[in-house]
This record gives C-alpha cells, sequence and structure tokens, in this order.
C-alpha cells in the first residue's frame, strides 16, 4: 500500500487477483491460507453495525460482592460509517456473516428495513481476554 507522507492515510492499494481461488480451493491442489474479499465504497450500501463484547470488564463478576461496578462501559460500540457489499441489502433476519479481521455477525431482527441493513457482533475473531490480562 501507498500512504500519504503527510497524513499517514492509504491512498493507494497493491495486490493479485488469482482467479483460480474464487469460491473454491484451486485445482491445482495449492492450499490458500485465506481469502480477503474486498468491497469498493462506490459499490457498496451504508450499514450499521454493532460491535458488542464482554458485559463485564472481569471474566468472572459472580465472585465480587458488587458485581455491577465491573460492567463495561464499551460493551457495545455502535458504528454507523460502515459499508458492506449489496448483497447484503435485504438481508433475512439472523442471517449470519463473517467480516473480514471483526467477528462473525447476524442480521438484527428487530432493526434491520428493507434497504437499511444493522448488523451485530455475536463473536469477535480474537480473545480480548488475553489483552486485558497482558495490560495488567
Amino acid at each position: 500500500m501507498v500512504k500519504d507522507e503527510k497524513t499517514g492515510e492509504v491512498i493507494e492499494i497493491h495486490c493479485t487477483y488469482d482467479p483460480a481461488t474464487r469460491n473454491a480451493p484451486p485445482a491445482d491442489g495449492r492450499k490458500v491460507p485465506g481469502v480477503i474479499h474486498w468491497v469498493s465504497v462506490q459499490h457498496a450500501i451504508p450499514a450499521e453495525v454493532r460491535l458488542y463484547d464482554r458485559l463485564f470488564s472481569i471474566e468472572d463478576p459472580g465472585s465480587e460482592e458488587d458485581f455491577l461496578k465491573y460492567l463495561n462501559p464499551d460493551s457495545l460500540e455502535t458504528v454507523t460509517t460502515c459499508y458492506v457489499e449489496q448483497s447484503l441489502k435485504d438481508g433475512i433476519p439472523g442471517s449470519q456473516y463473517q467480516f473480514e479481521r471483526l467477528g462473525y455477525f447476524c442480521v438484527d431482527e428487530k432493526d434491520a428495513k428493507a434497504g437499511k441493513p444493522v448488523f451485530n457482533r455475536v463473536v469477535p475473531l480474537r480473545d480480548s481476554w488475553t489483552k486485558i490480562a497482558e495490560r495488567k
């Protein structure tokens, strides 16, 4: 990638495309470690994404006398500046998807409307307890 020297913002991405890896493992027997599905903002639609995290800031709140003081104020982050591919525009409530590097999501059963998708993170891809423990 090429970044703007002054702002550090990514201004250009260089990549390759291997058509043999699209939608299936390549016929020549190669093992592809992962595939990133990139969506250009020009061809995407806006979506609301809710990033749920652990409700408590400690692993075992039941072991504490006042478990309420361990509520995680960052247990929900709502992001409204997200873009998803057009095929998710009218996602069926409860349908599940993996979003690259963020986790597994489902279409919200109450708030998603036709043309205005809302996704809830069900499971993150990384274990945040490890990071919390390392900080201490």
